[in-house]
């Protein structure tokens, strides 16, 4: 009880400390597993045990038998799930061709090149060797976001980083399975016509389950024929028995079915999709808070010991500064992305959360059924996994400024609302070449911004779903325009640390308009223009104009005008190089107006 009850404490600190400390979860969670297992057995303990013990060893232990396989596999059946339901086919059209590039012929090289290369290095068998490079193809997101959070880089860079590791999971994790499959029915090689039946097996039966697994439960879903308390467990349930059902009809096919569900999920027309990711997600959390912390203690110190050489360390340079670049290169030949920005996608590449749990997972079948060199699967995989985290982690920003992908001022607007003003306002932006997103929880006006070509998202300003937001590392303003002075307020409050570094603005209330001795700093625009007034001048006058302002006192008289009048609303300073300055209702910083600037207003046409 003591042991089960440390492993979700120690697992849940450790994903705090990694949000804390900016950091991927699976370094502290890794490194626990290694001080209460392997470690404490070698130096801390006295009677030489494990701290935590995964497997029963006669004395203690939290698994009997194959307990611990069990609960591994469906672990990672529940997480592959979840990381089938994130792939979109339209987004992987939208994100161009370099991302395709990445996920199939920069993950041949990977997988070629690593597989030749552990092969010689180890003297491993061509089977283990190919199936330690199908783990180490994957870059998942769990383990770049947090690292793409915490930088601002050039957009390109953040989206092709971003996508790669959400495409690739599934991917690598299928390339793993079927390299699995091929060694657990061929045995010592010999690829008769019966393994080839079988290997047929798996994907016939895994791509079935999982189509038609996927289709019912979105026909049971959209005919509310599931109440909604039970969705989030029917679902549950129904991986499960997925992952079951396929395994008994052709072993090991399993894997392949739930990934294969979670994506036909993904991509159907769902009703409760985001419901169900989010609930998936969390779950996903706490098991792989259990299972890392579980998969590392088991490791014990002869596997440690193996790989404790010099061609441990020859093996992770190769993978890191020849391989990675290698396929990043090859797969951005001819593309728009410049010298330093490739350079920087060869350098960011850590392996995650699918990597290490598969590699144990495989590791502990192969060992059991006693093929030669798979004892070196799990730990060679986790060095992998571990080097590249702690490289990627310590020294990504170091790098990004190096390479000048840093951006030294994020010049991305985040408005709130997506109103008719909003989207007006958010058009003007984006053809001025800003990047801008609108956030809004009504659907219709998202919809509408979206076809005007303007970036916006379905999203609840209470929520905190934007704070994962990879895409959004280029936002420095915030800009709160909705009809609700309590959500402007909040939503500044809220982001203004995040998101806006060079600003965070929202309209003045209708009581701040009659108090113009107290105008608040982070007023918008104008002290005496409200949300009401911003949407008449809005409908009346749906026109965005600029003029040139000649010095500092004609800029004085532009904003008298434009106070006592109720047909237009000044909005940007736009200076000589193009370049936007948001204007504030505080009004009282004239510095940003110089020899060439214009006002940009929304409204009717000023006539001097």
């Amino acid at each position: 009880m003591l042991a089960l009850a440390g492993i979700i404490i120690f697992g849940i600190l450790a994903q705090w400390v990694a949000w804390k400390f900016k950091i991927p979860a699976i370094l502290p969670l890794i490194l626990i597993g290694l001080l209460v297992g392997p470690i404490a057995a070698e130096f801390l303990s006295e009677d030489g045990s494990k701290w935590i013990e995964p497997i029963w060893n006669g004395k203690k232990g939290l698994f009997p038998g194959d307990g611990l396989f069990h609960f591994v596999s469906l672990s990672i059946s529940i997480i592959l799930f979840e990381g089938g339901l994130t792939l979109k086919r339209s987004e992987l059209k939208n994100v161009g061709p370099v991302i395709t590039k990445l996920i199939t012929v920069g993950a041949a090289v990977t997988f070629f090149m690593a597989g030749i290369s552990v092969h010689y290095i180890f003297d491993l068998s061509w089977q283990i060797s190919f199936l330690f490079s199908g783990l180490i193809i994957v870059t998942g997101p769990t383990v770049i976001s947090p690292i793409l959070r915490n930088i601002p880089l050039k957009k390109d860079v953040s989206t092709v980083l971003k996508w790669e590791g959400i495409l690739i999971d599934p991917i690598g994790a299928l390339v793993a399975v079927l390299v699995f499959e091929f060694i657990s029915i061929g045995g010592d090689g010999n690829f008769t016509k019966t393994a080839l039946m079988e290997f047929g097996k798996v994907i016939l039966f895994g791509t079935t389950f999982g189509f038609t697994f996927a289709h019912a439960l979105a026909f049971a879903v959209n005919k509310k024929f599931i109440p909604h308390y039970l969705l989030n467990v029917v679902s549950l349930s129904a991986v499960l028995l997925v992952y079951v059902e396929s395994e008994i009809f052709a072993h090991e096919s399993g894997l392949l079915a739930v990934v294969v569900m979670g994506m036909v999920l993904g991509n159907s027309k769902l009703d409760n999709i985001k419901e169900l990711l989010y609930f998936k997600e969390s779950l996903s959390v706490l098991l792989i808070s259990i299972l890392f912390i579980l998969l590392s203690a088991n490791i014990n110190m002869e596997e440690l010991y193996l790989i404790y050489n010099w061609n441990t360390l020859i093996l992770f340079l190769i993978v890191v500064f020849i391989i990675r670049p290698i396929a990043v290169f090859i797969s951005t030949y001819k593309s728009n992305l410049k010298f330093n920005e490739k350079l920087f996608i060869s350098w960011v590449g850590p392996r995650g959360i699918v990597a290490a749990g598969i590699a144990s997972l495989f590791g502990l079948k192969l060992v059991k059924e006693g093929v030669a060199g798979a004892e070196y699967i799990t730990p060679l995989v986790f060095m992998i996994v571990l080097g590249t985290v702690l490289l990627n982690a310590t020294t990504a920003l170091f790098f990004s400024k190096i390479a000048g992908v840093y951006l030294k001022k994020s010049k991305g607007i985040l408005i709130i609302g997506a109103s008719e003003v909003s989207r007006l306002i958010g058009e003007y932006l984006t053809t001025n070449n800003r990047h801008v997103v609108l956030i809004d929880s009504n659907k219709t006006n998202i919809e509408k911004a979206k076809a005007m070509g303007i970036e916006a998202l379905n999203v609840d300003v209470y929520s905190h779903s934007l704070e994962e937001d990879v895409e959004l590392n280029d936002i420095g303003y915030v800009m709160a325009l909705t009809g609700s002075s309590d959500v402007n307020k909040y939503a500044i409050e809220k982001f203004k640390d995040q998101f806006g570094e060079n600003g965070a603005f929202r309209l003045v209330t209708s009581e701040e308009i009659k108090d113009i001795e107290n105008n608040p700093k982070e007023g918008l625009f104008s002290h005496t223009d409200n949300f009401g007034l911003l949407t008449k001048v809005a409908t009346d006058y749906p026109l965005i104009h600029e003029l040139k302002i000649h010095d500092k006192e004609h800029y004085d008289k532009l904003i008298e005008i434009t106070n006592t009048s109720l047909d237009n609303i000044p909005l940007f300073i736009k200076d000589y190089n193009d370049e936007l300055e948001i204007i504030s209702s505080y009004n009282k910083d004239k510095d940003i107006i110089k020899q060439g600037c214009k006002l940009v207003y929304l409204g009717k046409q000023i006539t001097e």
